[in-house]
């Protein structure tokens, strides 16, 4: 069978070392099997293992292969519908329930990294940027929305303020959020699975599940082998694929672009971010950047739907980041990669159960780093029969894509070039 390596990237050029991981052959019994060793299925094994739990996790390439080990590495909370949002959708209630939970996801990853010693250049500190007045106006009212939360690490930063913690000049004002901050993501992921296996839990690669056998004894087939629980958690997100067709009719795999420059030096990386804090702009199609450990600058955006890789990664990046710091036109970039997210309707995650024994979560649509940490806990929680929290993610309202797998991508590459207009004009 063929060995899927780590796509070219920064993050697994700079990986820790981990050793080999096995195939799966022959037959494993487990109490829950786990499809997919990004952060998703990894929380939910650790949480499962740590609360006594027989569990097996299926790769189809290497941990942290997908999303997780590909993205900007920044820790955000909430979700990428905001609480508000989903308050009007669903009620005061289950808004309640999902607004103390919004914060939780960046608590989870602190929590693992201090108590499985996992080296990933933690750092606090995340900034949320306005570009117009108006997006100032969003984040003083998301400041407020937060806080009825019990949310308080949170400071609004006026023109003169944010200058002080990024040199870019496209900024009004924006908003500190020293409980958000950033990760070597790729680190993290691995460091997660060695905690995992500390725990007694087994990790097979290259082993994609290729067929479900549904039933009160569920059976996960790989190529060479067959996993036997009872319980079978669905955590492939992006890279599912056809695995289960009621999920992908509900989701869209999604491109996103990353680049990341030569070392710039302790004096231009300080220069360009004094606190090393990461950023996020407020536009609908964003951009995010931040510094790595060896000071080198990750600067990501764009979208492309239905999750192509474009030709080039560099041609198409390299221009927002000389527009937010022109300072770096003679810097070399290093590496260029795309990696793929799962983008739902709703922009909120699809959380649920099919039949008795089987549960997924998905479709993170971009604000994934905390909220899969998050998932991992709550899936958890419902194999042990403590579902509340799990209702309510799973009672959200879902919607297939207009147009079904065939009229999906044009249709949403049709709404981001509407609100790529609205950014242009800062409405």
């Amino acid at each position: 069978m063929a060995n899927t390596p780590y796509p070219e990237s920064y993050y697994a050029a700079s990986a820790n070392a981990v050793p080999p991981r096995p195939v799966l052959q022959g037959d494993v019994e487990a109490d829950v099997c786990v499809i997919g060793a990004g952060y998703t299925g990894l929380s939910s094994a650790l949480f499962l293992l740590e609360n006594g739990f027989k569990v097996t996790v299926l790769e189809a390439a290497k941990v942290g292969f997908g999303a997780s080990g590909r993205n900007g590495g920044q820790i955000v909370n909430s979700y990428s519908r905001d609480i508000d949002v989903i308050e009007r959708s669903v009620g005061p209630k289950q808004a309640q329930l999902l607004g103390h939970m919004a914060f939780e996801g960046g608590r989870i990853i602190r929590e693992r990294v201090a108590k499985y010693n996992i080296q990933c250049d933690l750092k606090d500190g995340g900034v949320f940027a306005a570009i117009t007045a108006k997006q100032m106006g969003h984040l003083e009212s998301q400041k407020r929305l937060w806080e009825r939360f019990g949310h308080t690490q949170l400071e609004l930063l006026d023109q003169q303020r944010i200058r002080d913690v990024v040199a870019c000049d496209q900024y009004v004002g924006g908003m500190l959020d020293m409980s958000g901050g950033h990760i070597h993501p790729l680190n993290l992921a691995l460091g997660e699975a060695a905690a995992v296996e500390s725990l007694g839990g087994t990790i097979y690669e290259q082993s994609p599940a290729v067929r479900i056998e549904r039933g009160a004894n569920p059976v996960v087939h790989t190529p060479q082998g067959k996993v036997r629980a009872k319980f079978i958690i669905v955590a492939g997100n992006a890279y599912l694929g056809n695995l289960v067709p009621e999920l992908a009719a509900k989701s869209m795999p999604c491109g996103t672009q990353v680049i990341t420059t030569e070392p710039l030096g302790d004096a231009l990386a300080k220069s360009l971010l004094p606190q090393d804090y990461c950023v996020e702009d407020c536009n609908y199609l964003l951009d995010y950047y931040r510094l790595t450990g060896d000071k080198r600058l990750v600067f990501g955006g764009g979208v492309v739907y239905g999750a192509r890789d474009p030709a080039n990664i560099e041609a198409i990046i390299r221009p927002k980041m000389l527009k937010a710091f022109p300072q770096l036109k003679d810097v070399k970039i290093d590496y260029a990669w795309t990696g793929n997210f799962l983008l739902t309707l709703s922009r909120l995650p699809q959380v649920g159960r099919l039949g008795d024994n089987i549960y997924y979560s998905q479709g993170c649509s971009g604000h994934g780093v905390t909220y899969t940490h998050l998932a991992g806990k709550v899936l958890a929680e419902a194999l042990r029969g403590q579902a509340e929290r799990f209702d309510a993610f799973a009672d959200l309202p879902h919607y297939p894509f207009p147009g079904g797998q065939l009229l999906r991508t044009p249709f949403a590459a049709l709404g981001a070039w509407y609100y790529g207009l609205r950014d242009k004009f800062g409405y």
